[in-house]
């Protein structure tokens, strides 16, 4: 296949290094540097300076030394390298989280996808990946300074912008229905704070059959969104799980678990779409509280009625903060404009 007509962005991720690529370099000790290359630059330690001609024109996998003979393996970087080395303007969807919402929602090439809360963009680049260039993603953003970052963020890993997607802004569960065609959507994955508000949006767009899985940070809001689900008659049993990674010490005879591990980032919930006007069948079980009563509300919902960031314990991300993240964003994407003239 060539360049001319591989998928979107995997001319990026071969051949030689090119001006304008992002290359991680790790020295003798395990530390790792991501840098830019640009003609004539230099990344510059403590321990000396590389010339980013040394690096350029080279096959990945090189070994490469500085002005004082410290060597660096230079490689590009990994998709969960970059999602957690980005600029941000929100708290990102992990890489652990990310692969069991493609595999779990179903995500496949050419699906028709629609999501809410881009955030900095980590899960759209996923879904992208996973629906493909003939796909479809549909993403709803509520801030603009968030779909700036995200833009930004996908174009500097796709080396352009991606033709399967396509982000609007404004509240998903006003926009969606007027975007998208009844029973159009195979899946609807959301990042918000109360999905359950989403439920007849929801119902609208996705095609019998259809997956819908949310991303939840805290219990309430899982117990709140299964509930809705059970509620509304319209979906299957929902299903939740949470996966944690913890990674091993491997040093000869000493093999071993890490100290540290990515524990809680968030709930995954799934349900599927009953075929129009079915009621969905609940599973026997003991008869147990699953109604809300006014004091369970009053605790999990503060004053204003709002569920809001600083409710859950999520960190405010300030306008200052974002500008800055999108700025980076777009610098990220106009260095990669090296890559488009070493091509010319």
């Amino acid at each position: 296949m060539s360049p001319a007509t591989s998928p979107t962005g995997a001319d990026q991720r071969r051949g030689p290094f090119r001006p304008g690529e992002r290359v991680q370099l790790t020295d003798e000790k395990g530390r790792m540097n991501t840098v830019t290359l640009t003609p004539g630059g230099a990344f510059h330690t403590h321990k000396g300076l590389l010339a980013h001609d040394a690096v350029i024109g080279q096959p990945e996998g090189c070994v490469v030394s500085n002005d004082t003979g410290h060597r660096y393996q230079a490689l590009r970087p990994l998709l969960s390298d970059f999602v957690l080395s980005m600029p941000r303007g929100a708290a990102v969807v992990y890489p652990k989280d990310a692969g069991q919402i493609i595999t779990m929602a179903d995500i496949f090439p050419g699906a028709r996808v629609v999501e809410a809360g881009v955030g900095s963009g980590a899960l759209s680049i996923s879904l992208l990946r996973a629906v493909g260039d003939q796909g479809y993603l549909h993403s709803f953003e509520r801030r603009e300074e968030f779909a700036e970052v995200a833009r930004g963020n996908v174009e500097t890993i796709f080396g352009g912008a991606h033709p399967a997607w396509n982000i609007s802004i404004g509240d998903f569960q006003d926009e969606v229905v007027k975007q998208e065609e009844p029973g159009s959507v195979d899946r609807v994955v959301l990042d918000m704070l109360a999905p359950w508000e989403c439920l007849d949006a929801v119902a609208t767009v996705l095609a019998p059959g259809g997956v819908w899985i949310n991303y939840v940070a805290t219990v309430t809001q899982l117990s709140r969104t299964a509930e809705a689900i059970r509620a509304d008659g319209r979906f299957t049993e929902p299903n939740a799980w949470e996966s944690m990674v913890r990674g091993w010490h491997l040093e000869g005879l000493a093999v071993r678990p890490d100290h540290r591990m990515v524990a809680h980032t968030g709930f995954l919930l799934t349900a599927r779409r009953l075929a129009e006007g079915v009621t969905g069948i609940s599973p026997k079980r003991r008869p147990s509280k699953t109604e809300f009563s006014d004091e369970d509300l009053q605790t999990w919902t503060p004053r204003d009625g709002d569920w809001s960031p600083e409710t859950l314990g999520e960190r405010v991300v300030s306008d200052r903060k974002l500008r800055r993240a999108a700025k980076d964003a777009a610098s990220t994407v106009q260095r990669g404009a090296f890559k488009d003239r070493d091509k010319d």
